[in-house]
């Protein structure tokens, strides 16, 4: 894949709905996987399994998800009849860091260090097989880190010399509004954390319910600077 074509298909899926771009995702690569983050990520899934059925898909176990993510991710696996790969950390990297710096290090120090090998490292790893991934961006999340994006990208952060890795983002011009309106449409299983308060969710000791009118990334790390929000896995959002 050269600049050039991934410029032309950039070009073609600009502003694009999101079934146009996981079609041309699904139809031009077979070794693509969605990641699902146990959150409304799901409408990934629901969309992509009109398109083909033999997707790929992956999640990241970082040990410290509610209970109740645990307990959705399982049912999306069996309501849709399909795999979820779970990722998880290097088990002697994670022993050593818990071992010198304790459970909760990332309230003294930034969640940068403890998101790199939960989350950072076990994605790079599965990245490294892939020739590109769809994610559930959007630019609403954060307009500070997210408001840029395209539809499709090289994905920089995780491409290596011999590799060059695509992400194509196909919920990045919908609204929470809009991915709301086709789970409710469509009956499509959210994580009951949602109803609960919680929008954008991690890890159990990063997440909090938001107020009424908050944004939705207030709930996630909420004791550092707001132009922190990102946990590494989108590290080409963040601009030096």
């Amino acid at each position: 894949m050269t600049e050039f074509d991934i410029n032309q298909i950039q070009t073609e899926l600009q502003g694009k709905n999101p079934r146009t771009i996981l079609n041309t995702a699904l139809t031009r690569f077979d070794n693509i996987a969605i990641s699902f983050s146990g959150a409304e990520d799901v409408v990934l899934i629901d969309l992509a399994l009109q398109i083909r059925k033999d997707i790929q898909v992956f999640s990241l176990d970082t040990g410290r998800l509610h209970p109740e993510t645990y307990r959705f991710i399982e049912q999306v696996r069996k309501h849709y009849h399909i795999d979820i790969e779970l990722l998880t950390p290097d088990r002697e990297v994670l022993d050593r860091f818990v071992t010198q710096k304790g459970l909760f290090s990332f309230y003294e120090d930034g969640h940068t260090e403890c998101c790199g090998i939960r989350k950072v490292e076990p994605l790079r790893r599965k990245l490294a097989t892939l020739d590109a991934w769809i994610t559930g961006q959007r630019k609403d999340q954060s307009l500070d880190t997210r408001g840029d994006i395209p539809e499709v990208q090289i994905d920089s952060a995780f491409s290596v010399a011999d590799r060059t890795l695509l992400k194509f983002n196909p919920l990045l011009n919908w609204s929470s509004a809009q991915v709301w309106d086709y789970i409710e449409a469509y009956q499509v299983p959210y994580n009951p954390l949602h109803a609960q308060g919680f929008v954008s969710i991690g890890c159990e000791p990063c997440t909090r319910p938001v107020l009424p009118n908050q944004h939705e990334r207030a709930g996630r790390w909420w004791w550092e600077d707001a132009a922190k929000k990102e946990c590494g896995l989108h590290a080409g959002n963040i601009k030096p």
